[in-house]
């Protein structure tokens, strides 16, 4: 999935006409280029927060969204990136809700501090869909993610089996390269590999630095860590960016053909997960589904459809990739363009 560009505001609604603070916009095409209104006449304008256009599973998710809108005919998307900002995001979340969109996208940077900006968005009457991350309370009409805590298992279920085919039995040393504390994908993939690594006292955890999911921290938190620790089996990485960053950290110092590394978000492209694992840099990693799919789904729903009442929760499933299906599923995600 390529990056989306920096592109122009859309045709939208007098409305739109106040800029977002002095924070950095993607705005998406979605004005109709000739296609008809909804059968009501009528456009729509969806307000779109996204935590960190930085990180590559969010520029998809970014591309994804455009795209689908802009299908759609009837809706005028606006992006605003929050930079990794937890005051930037409320501060442009406030700002939607003076906008008043007919519906609100909010990928919440983390939990508590968008908590209670949310709950003010559903107080004012805008119907709001959390994506992939959701807040300390049920501030939101629909949340739409997938398992993380089910990812994390599947990856201490992983690394359990590789270490036994290595050592002949459950042993050997881990690092857990984590995300941005706080968030809830960062924490539940944590737990969830600890729910079944701590089944294995020989399996010793001997680091779990915090890279906040950018490559390139990872890539100087792993050095540092390679440089303390002599022995290493596997880097546990909750993302694919911070396991790749892990990954060229010990290459640049001759020891990636000591360990494994293992990633979550599994994008398709020729930067995406599966493809590293296709590559050999990762051993495995897991696709959390974009959810953009059925958000837009929903979201199409609720805007045409008045008599519409979505489910408060969809929980999309992951899928492991390892050496035996990444090459099929990477030519399948290339065929369909998609992830």
């Amino acid at each position: 999935m390529t990056e989306p560009a920096f592109l122009r505001p859309p045709c939208a609604p007098s409305r739109l006409a106040v800029a977002i603070g002095c924070a950095a916009f993607l705005a998406a095409a979605g004005c109709g280029g000739g296609k008809a209104p909804s059968r009501h006449g009528k456009r729509f304008l969806v307000a779109f927060s996204q935590c960190n256009n930085a990180e590559p599973y969010r520029a998809a998710q970014n591309a994804l969204m455009m795209k689908l809108f802009a299908e759609a005919g009837d809706v005028d998307l606006v992006i605003a990136d929050a930079g990794q900002d937890n005051s930037r995001q409320v501060a442009q979340v406030e700002t939607f809700i003076r906008q008043k969109p007919d519906l609100l996208i909010v990928a919440p940077n983390e939990r508590a501090a968008l908590t209670a900006v949310m709950g003010q968005a559903m107080q004012a009457g805008i119907r709001t869909i959390c994506l992939e991350r959701d807040v300390l309370q049920p501030n939101y009409t629909v949340y739409v993610h997938s398992d993380n805590v089910a990812i994390g298992r599947m990856a201490g279920d992983f690394i359990v089996k590789y270490l036994t085919g290595k050592y002949g039995s459950p042993r050997g040393n881990l690092v857990q390269m984590r995300g941005l504390l706080g968030v809830e994908g960062e924490i539940s993939r944590y737990n969830g590999a600890r729910e079944i690594l701590d089944r294995y006292p020989s399996i010793r955890t001997v680091a779990e630095p915090v890279a906040d999911w950018i490559q390139a921290r990872a890539k100087d938190r792993m050095t540092e860590v390679l440089r303390s620790q002599p022995s290493i089996d596997v880097v546990y990485a909750h993302n694919d960016p911070m396991a790749v960053g892990a990954y060229l950290a010990a290459k640049e110092l001759g020891r990636d053909h000591q360990m494994i590394f293992v990633g979550v978000d599994g994008l398709g492209g020729p930067a995406g997960g599966v493809k590293k694992v296709v590559d050999g840099v990762l051993a495995a990693t897991f696709v959390y589904p974009l959810c953009v799919d059925k958000t837009v789904a929903v979201a199409l729903q609720m805007l045409r459809d008045p008599h519409f009442s979505p489910d408060k929760e969809y929980n999309l499933p992951p899928v492991m990739v390892t050496q035996a299906n990444a090459a099929s599923l990477y030519t399948q995600l290339t065929l369909s363009g998609g992830n």
